[in-house]
């Protein structure tokens, strides 16, 4: 069941060469550049040319499953490529394989048409652009979705959008030149019909920056949150997505792959603090003794051990799940892995901060940053309220 092909194998070897070689040296350096640019949203150097080798070493564009313009990966595959990518925070970019642009790109493969794909996923293939993905309201509650008030209103040859998105990630950045909206077409549909996906280039008057939103602190830069206001922007009626009313639908293809992208990369962050974990442990004395033969560091390096395999097992079920049943019959592992990666990433992080102590909460280590990013993962593809109620309800009606 778990068996990689040997495309995938060598793959795997060649991403892990790349990381050592090139990432985890760059780290710092990749850090320095962001604290010390003039304009903290436009793109670092060091990424700049870590891509151009990535490219070369055919290291590019590993997700879009199932589709011509991808590397020809299953979830399954893809996903162990996902757990070595989510060790560095600036790992995926450099591949082309972050989100929002991931989950982008999927959209517009699946459901552009061959103008949309020309105009957009060509650029964000090539890594020349950057995108962001904008539903997400400060107004309504919008983990569920059809309260989605944004207006998108037809006039004519063109559609006209008002409303103000938070949380629009990667809207930020320089490079980031067209954002995927979900808004209201119809308020008189059917509940599920009401909403649509649109592209919106984010030169168009009257798209506004209000702000770059902190998570517990950090603004992400070059990245960034973005608070968007839409005020009477005009764009073309052939940017709709699929059709009106298809919002949901898109969504829905939209999120499967995308979950299974970061409950892998929610591992590899996991890992990455297990090892510093136990690195630290047996460098660190306090009271005469090595941290490492504490009988309760012990206990929490294995319950991590534990914890993450536990995880990587549910979320690969996933996948395969994904790919051999597909998506709708493997929804209630979907949801499952949504809750489970990133509650276990948070408790082996915050355990590596325990044992790191200041250094662990300082601009010092990763872990304080992989934390607050971690955490927002239990809110950012739908809190885990909504998915453990999915899980129960799917559960439940095997004994109706």
């Amino acid at each position: 069941m778990f068996e990689l092909s040997d495309k995938a194998k060598k793959l795997q070897a060649e991403l892990t060469e790349f990381m050592d070689a090139y990432i985890y040296p760059n780290e710092e350096k990749h850090h320095h550049q962001v604290e010390e640019a003039e304009d903290r949203w436009a793109p670092v150097p060091i990424i700049e040319e870590l891509k151009q080798k990535a490219k070369a070493a055919g290291l590019w564009n590993l997700f879009l499953p199932d589709s011509e313009f991808g590397a020809g990966l299953s979830n399954f595959e893809y996903a162990h490529l996902c757990e070595i990518m989510g060790r560095s925070e600036m790992a995926p970019e450099v591949f082309n394989c972050s989100a929002p642009d991931t989950g982008n790109m999927e959209t517009i493969a699946r459901y552009g048409n061959k103008e949309q794909q020309d105009q957009w996923l060509k650029p964000l293939l090539a890594g020349e652009i950057r995108s962001c993905f904008s539903m997400t309201e400060p107004d309504v509650a919008s983990s569920d979705a059809t309260n989605i008030a944004c207006e998108i209103r037809r006039e004519r040859d063109e559609y006209v959008i008002n409303g103000r998105k938070w949380w629009s990630s990667g809207a930020m950045t320089t490079t980031s030149k067209i954002a995927i909206v979900m808004g209201k077409t119809d308020p008189n549909a059917e509940k599920h019909k009401q909403q649509s996906m649109i592209l919106v280039p984010l030169d168009s008057p009257g798209v506004k920056m209000i702000r770059p939103l902190h998570v517990f602190g950090y603004d992400h830069a070059p990245h960034g949150h973005a608070e968007i206001q839409y005020d009477n922007v005009r764009v073309p009626a052939s940017n709709m997505l699929l059709g009106e009313g298809r919002g949901f639908e898109i969504a829905q293809g939209r999120l499967g792959p995308g979950r299974i992208h970061h409950c892998m990369r929610t591992i590899g962050v996991a890992e990455r603090a297990l090892e510093a974990m136990c690195k630290r442990a047996n460098a660190r004395e306090a009271f005469g003794r090595k941290l490492s033969d504490f009988d309760s560091i012990r206990k929490d390096i294995a319950r991590s051990r534990l914890e993450i395999e536990q995880a990587r097992l549910l979320t690969l079920k996933a996948a395969h799940m994904m790919d051999t049943v597909g998506n709708k019959v493997a929804r209630q592992e979907i949801a499952m892995i949504k809750v489970v990666a990133p509650s276990m990433a948070l408790k082996v992080i915050d355990r590596a901060i325990q044992v790191h102590g200041g250094a662990g909460v300082s601009q010092d280590t990763f872990l304080a940053s992989a934390w607050a990013k971690v955490r927002t993962l239990r809110l950012a593809d739908g809190p885990d309220e909504v998915h453990l109620d999915s899980v129960a309800k799917m559960e439940l009606r095997q004994y109706r």
